[in-house]
């Protein structure tokens, strides 16, 4: 049920690793390095951004998963509501359990 969320946070965490990974490249070696190779760090770095950019901007597509995971479960309590108010029970003495522990 979850494992979209999970694949893009996944994907989310690589795409942040890689960007952090080639900015760091850009600023340790941009010192010691010719002029083309600077461009061709700096061309490297912007594709990376670009990248990075729009997968963050294709997260719309976890907000409407959520979206659809609220109305999947709006409509579960609608259609068997002591299922629900049962659910909702058990949730809340497990709670109750785990902070009565503290």
């Amino acid at each position: 049920m979850f494992k979209k969320a999970e694949k893009v946070e996944r994907d989310i965490d690589e795409d942040v690793a890689l960007l952090a990974d080639t900015l760091d490249e850009v600023l340790r070696d941009s010192a010691s390095k010719t002029k083309e190779e600077i461009s061709e760090l700096h061309r490297k770095a912007k594709g990376v951004l670009r990248d990075a950019r729009a997968r963050f901007n294709d997260s719309s597509s976890l907000t409407q998963h959520a979206r659809d995971m609220a109305d999947h479960a709006n409509s579960y309590v609608r259609d068997k509501p002591w299922q629900g108010v049962g659910i909702g029970a058990a949730v809340g003495i497990v709670i109750g359990l785990l902070l009565a522990r503290r």
